[in-house]
């Protein structure tokens, strides 16, 4: 099942079980109470199977031709590159290329060659509190001079739930990759899945050279069925923003008056007394009783998707290359036939490496160094001509008295 899927069968669950009612099942899954009712009896009538899109693996009737799908791209690229979509689409219909705007933009986007144009800025008003703990979780990196020059740099990543202000946070080295997969998977641990993600336009979270592209914990929130939501200015997670205020004002008085000086120090304040206060004081009632948090899947390992996984390709001595690591597979793959060809890698919190092919875990061996080359040993050839020196006994004249003996 996709994740989507997955989703509808946690809530499905919960109504059978008489925990949530069908229009609460409805938000969960984000869909309208008419079609969440549709799904209950779907579910009632054919179980989990029922939650399976019934057009799975099937290509759409509508879709187009792969032949005029390459001539629409083509055509557009040569003449009409800087016509807006609807202008463009009306050009392609004179040439006999019917399609709708909304077509050709998916198409260019594909091949990464459509570029969205900025508008004028939008009158905006004020958000209102989402109903529901765990419907929506803001999260946020503040950078401050946290210990007043009693220590290094480092940054304090931020969570807090937009119905409640219910806060998490952790100091880290820097707003990385692994600082995010960290604090989230913590948050997870704590109180499970949230509906949706709220977060800014860091590297992390957007990669704005391939924007199609989903960075390393975009990835990780698509598996997780989690939905991420990229904030277009600091005002519009203004929730977080004003949490990270107070921590600069609280938080850094608190670690001068107990003099701590050290992120492991700082850690131990924030679980064991700081956050606890905080949300005690700070924390409000949602508007609705109920907890959109959902539990981890069984059987799913969260710290192998909230890490970094890339694709490499085995080489033809089996060895697979990960960041001046060498992994060597081990021979029962042979039937696999793997080099050439790609496998996962998996980079963990704790630095161990896992190997995949086709989803099947590779059992595999770090090598201490690179694997090098067996060269063979050069042959040494002397073609010089050996000539004696001048003092050499070979040069030497006969000995004195030879030829006197001999006459005798």
């Amino acid at each position: 099942m996709s994740g989507k899927e997955r989703i509808a069968l946690d809530a499905m669950g919960r109504v059978k079980r008489k925990e949530l009612t069908v229009a609460a099942a409805a938000g969960l899954m984000g869909l309208s109470v008419r079609q969440a009712r549709r799904v209950w009896k779907r579910f009632r009538a054919e179980g989990d199977k029922g939650l399976v899109h019934k057009l799975r693996g099937r290509s759409s009737n509508r879709r187009l031709g792969e032949e005029v799908r390459r001539r629409v791209v083509k055509l557009h690229q040569e003449k009409y590159a800087d016509f807006g979509p609807t202008l463009a689409c009306e050009k392609l219909a004179e040439e006999g290329l019917t399609l709708s705007p909304n077509t050709l933009t998916a198409l260019l986007k594909e091949r990464g060659l459509w570029q969205r144009k900025r508008r004028r800025g939008k009158h905006r008003k004020r958000r209102e509190r989402r109903s529901c703990l765990g419907s929506m979780v803001q999260m946020d990196g503040s950078h401050h001079d946290w210990f007043e020059g009693r220590c290094g740099k480092c940054v304090l990543m931020v969570l807090i739930d937009d119905a409640t202000s219910r806060t998490y946070a952790r100091f880290y080295p820097a707003e990385t990759s692994e600082a995010a997969f960290d604090v989230f998977g913590r948050w997870v641990q704590k109180r499970g899945l949230p509906r949706s993600l709220y977060v800014d336009r860091h590297s992390i979270y957007r990669d704005e050279d391939h924007p199609q592209k989903p960075t390393q914990f975009g990835r990780a929130m698509k598996e997780l069925g989690v939905e991420l939501i990229l904030a277009h200015s600091p005002q519009a997670k203004g929730r977080v923003e004003r949490r990270n205020a107070v921590f600069q004002d609280r938080l850094v008085k608190e670690l001068r008056l107990r003099r701590i000086n050290d992120m492991a120090g700082a850690n131990a304040f924030l679980e064991g007394v700081f956050l606890e206060d905080l949300n005690d004081r700070y924390s409000v009632k949602a508007h609705k009783a109920q907890d959109l948090h959902r539990p981890v899947a069984a059987g799913l390992a969260l710290e192998e998707i909230l890490c970094v996984q890339d694709k490499r390709v085995v080489g033809n001595d089996w060895c697979v290359r990960w960041n001046n690591r060498w992994l060597q597979l081990d021979a029962l793959h042979a039937a696999l036939k793997l080099p050439g060809r790609k496998v996962l890698v998996k980079h963990l919190a704790d630095g161990k490496l896992i190997v995949e092919h086709e989803g099947r875990r590779l059992s595999a061996r770090e090598l201490a160094a690179r694997p090098q080359p067996q060269r063979a040993k050069k042959v040494i050839v002397n073609n010089r001509t050996w000539k004696p020196p001048a003092d050499h006994p070979w040069k030497a004249g006969p000995a004195r008295g030879a030829r006197t003996a001999t006459r005798a």
